[in-house]
């Protein structure tokens, strides 16, 4: 059998004490490359998910920390679905996906992990890109590192 190393999942999974929100914690951090943050405008942000469905999963989210879109003001609902598209033409240059999931996920019962700063999903699709291996052992395999997308996101952004 063949082993697939995925030893930035560990953390994920043995420490689970971290109780702060990533997307404030992404927010207020100087340091964009180590929060893998790929863009900042006035109300929103871009972040590579460091737990990714698929190679570029990227979440974008309000700098403000709110539950749900209708939460938001327009300004910050604006802002936020322009930087959706930003963000998704920066992934159409780098990375030319064949498709996308996109989702939102609002409330702990919807599968959102931090239900109390809403978040929007924009996972890449590739014809292909799905095979046996969560079928059978429940493992994706991504195709790239964190470090190197971040860096080839970056030429684009």
């Amino acid at each position: 059998m063949k082993k697939i190393w995925a030893p930035w999942r560990s953390s994920f999974i043995y420490d689970r004490s971290k109780k702060s929100c990533i997307f404030c914690d992404g927010r207020d951090s100087k340091n964009l490359r180590k929060n893998f943050i790929l863009k900042k405008t006035k109300h929103s942000f871009s972040m590579l998910n460091i737990y990714p469905y698929n190679n570029g999963h990227v979440m974008v989210a309000p700098k403000t920390h709110k539950p749900s879109l209708v939460k938001l003001t327009r300004d910050e609902l604006t802002d936020l679905m322009l930087l959706v598209n930003e963000t998704t033409k920066l992934l159409d240059k780098c990375l030319k996906p064949k498709g996308y999931n996109m989702g939102i996920n609002i409330g702990k019962i919807a599968g959102a992990g931090f239900p109390g700063h809403v978040h929007i999903h924009i996972v890449p699709r590739w014809e292909g890109d799905t095979n046996f291996m969560p079928t059978i052992s429940g493992t994706k395999v991504i195709s790239e590192s964190l470090d190197s997308l971040y860096k080839r996101l970056l030429k684009y952004a």
